[in-house]
């Protein structure tokens, strides 16, 4: 099929996400806690400074999510949440990631590190950091453990990158976790709290890299999430 003919194929599809993500709902933080704020927890993955504002995984889209993710804890921390996590990238120098992207976030780098508005909140000392060396927060990580100490838990807001990376991996995974295990659980992820790198052909060409659209794989990502029953809204207020 020559690009022409998929994209005159694709186009209703496209043209139902595009329309479906334009017009996605602003949840309230009142309808996420339901007065059990202690059946809620976050978890923001990767927001760290490697990927926000230095090294070669950097991406301003990335950074531009610290502020309204700050803002989310704060509301959810005054709504009384208390569960709060980070997983975050913490590789050895010889990680076999390497071979999928340059090297990023080493164990012991300031590149590995939580961003400092974060660690500024007054209630930092409530969050888990979970270090991980895969895309994926659970794999070879205490997550689960962290996660089967909250039993109660049933509802999870999932922020952070990339949208269609670690986000989608850490989402699909507290969904299917509860799939697999019978047990009903909500998954929130709020737009505005998650986003993707861009690396356009021309540029991706130009350094032998593999080109990434951010804005329609951020898009279909989200969409992909909905698919498996994962609640995604424009925000949360």
């Amino acid at each position: 099929m020559d690009v022409e003919t998929l994209l005159e194929k694709s186009k209703p599809f496209l043209e139902y996400v595009v329309e479906w993500y334009n017009t996605l709902p602003v949840l309230p933080v009142a309808e996420v806690v339901q007065g059990q704020p202690e059946k809620v927890a976050v978890v923001s993955v990767d927001v760290i400074n490697g990927f926000c504002y230095e090294g070669p995984l950097a991406s301003p889209r990335v950074a531009n999510l610290v502020g309204p993710i700050v803002a989310l804890f704060e509301k959810c921390h005054a709504a009384g949440v208390r569960h709060f996590a980070v997983t975050q990238d913490a590789h050895p120098e010889d990680s076999v990631e390497f071979e999928s992207y340059p090297p990023h976030c080493i164990r012991g780098t300031s590149e590995s590190e939580t961003v400092e508005a974060f660690q500024s909140l007054p209630f930092w000392n409530l969050f888990a950091v979970i270090p991980k060396q895969s895309i994926n927060s659970a794999i070879g990580t205490t997550f689960d453990a962290w996660l089967d100490e909250r039993p109660g838990v049933d509802t999870f807001l999932a922020v952070g990158d990339c949208t269609d990376l670690c986000t989608y991996q850490l989402a699909m995974h507290l969904k299917l976790r509860g799939n697999a295990a019978n047990k009903k659980v909500r998954v929130i992820v709020p737009a505005d709290c998650v986003d993707t790198y861009d690396l356009p052909v021309p540029v991706a060409r130009d350094i032998g890299a593999t080109p990434h659209d951010g804005d329609l794989l951020h898009r279909i990502f989200l969409y992909s999430m909905r698919l498996n029953g994962i609640e995604v809204v424009a925000k949360i207020e």
